[in-house]
């Protein structure tokens, strides 16, 4: 079978990915939406202008790493939701985990399984 040279080469257009403020701008809104809160009111509680606060929101800046996590609380929301990861892990991933996590708890001897106790304890 004979395939065409330029057949070779070819390959579809790429998809451009939209710029990270555009996302975070938009998670953002969505998720001070959803807590019921006035951009005024965020910018107050993490302590920006309401301008700059107007500014992420519209995906013209990012935020510092400080100024995420501030927002994470205020808004109620995850960092990867606000920089547009997928919230779930693919399927099969967290049994995956599990099974491996219940193999290595099995292989503790009695002084690992006291002190994981203890830790998981303080936990939560």
């Amino acid at each position: 079978m004979h395939i065409p040279p330029d057949a070779l080469t070819f390959a579809p257009p790429k998809r451009r990915a939209r710029p990270l403020p555009a996302v975070l701008g938009e998670a953002l809104r969505a998720a001070r939406l959803r807590a019921g809160l006035q951009q005024t009111e965020v910018a107050r509680l993490i302590d920006i202008s309401r301008n700059a606060y107007s500014r992420l929101e519209r995906g013209q800046m990012l935020p510092s790493v400080q100024t995420l996590f501030r927002l994470c609380t205020v808004v109620s929301a995850t960092p990867n939701e606000l920089l547009g990861f997928p919230s779930a892990l693919p399927p099969g991933t967290s049994a995956t985990a599990k099974d491996a996590l219940q193999r290595r708890v099995r292989q503790l001897n009695g002084r690992q399984a006291l002190a994981l106790i203890q830790l998981l304890s303080g936990v939560g």
